[in-house]
């Protein structure tokens, strides 16, 4: 039988051993969009949760830390089955964001994904936006490394993109912070593809988080496509508020 560990190294760098299920993966058995995105987003938790940083206990410090921005590099997408472990560590803070970064290997050693990504500290009943320089629950880094991905930065609308369908946000889709958990954006996004661009190598990824979207609203999601840079864009808005914005680069 195979055992998991999940650790910090003497760096406060945090690793999680695991093993994709098929339910993970799609019907290429490839691992889903949602759940790279809720495998990261689980580890930066767990990250903070081993160093005393729960949710709870940020909630009791007026404290919530809400995900901005994702940016994963596909070296080589995960499939059923695979033994992998995701490394995770912090960086220097820049402007009003937090930033992380991730590498998933397989067994072997080999890189499977790289990515980073951003978020921002706000206080739960105001909404406010927290400085990261205020946020001192725990001894913020100072380093920032070098990776092989594109950078989490805002992703610029496409005025042209056209209207593809409505998609109304139901409760199994929402998080214990009361809106749609950051993971089901990347079934949304994969919904909006077709079966032939399903199937294509995915090279590079960018999501950007802009407005929460809560139980019984409607999104509207727009698509485009710029067949020379070979990226597909998917928008969601509610009425004119942006939602989330996304780039697939194959």
């Amino acid at each position: 039988m195979v055992s998991f560990k999940q650790y910090h190294d003497e760096k406060l760098y945090f690793h999680k051993e695991m093993k994709l299920s098929f339910s993970q993966c799609d019907k290429f058995h490839r691992l889903k969009l949602s759940e790279l995105l809720a495998i990261t987003s689980d580890v930066a938790v767990e990250d903070y949760n081993e160093r005393g940083l729960s949710w709870n206990f940020l909630a009791e410090h007026d404290t919530a830390i809400l995900l901005s921005r994702v940016a994963f590099r596909l070296h080589k997408m995960p499939k059923t089955n695979d033994l992998i472990t995701v490394h995770t560590w912090e960086e220097a803070p820049q402007g009003l964001q937090l930033f992380r970064k991730y590498e998933i290997t397989a067994d072997n050693g080999e890189k499977l994904v790289s990515g980073v990504s951003s978020w921002l500290i706000v206080n739960p009943s105001t909404r406010r936006i927290i400085k990261p320089a205020l946020f001192t629950l725990r001894e913020a880094p100072t380093f920032s490394t070098p990776l092989d991905s594109l950078e989490c930065g805002k992703i610029q609308q496409d005025e042209n993109a056209a209207f593809l369908e409505e998609r109304k946000v139901r409760p199994s889709e929402l998080d214990g912070n009361g809106h749609v958990n950051n993971s089901k954006y990347g079934d949304y996004i994969t919904d909006c593809l077709t079966e032939e661009q399903q199937s294509m190598q995915l090279k590079d990824f960018r999501l950007n988080y802009a407005k929460e979207a809560t139980c019984g609203q409607t999104l509207k999601l727009y698509k485009s496509e710029d067949k020379a840079q070979h990226t597909i864009t998917i928008t969601g808005k509610q009425e004119q508020n942006v939602c989330f914005e996304s780039v697939l680069y194959f």
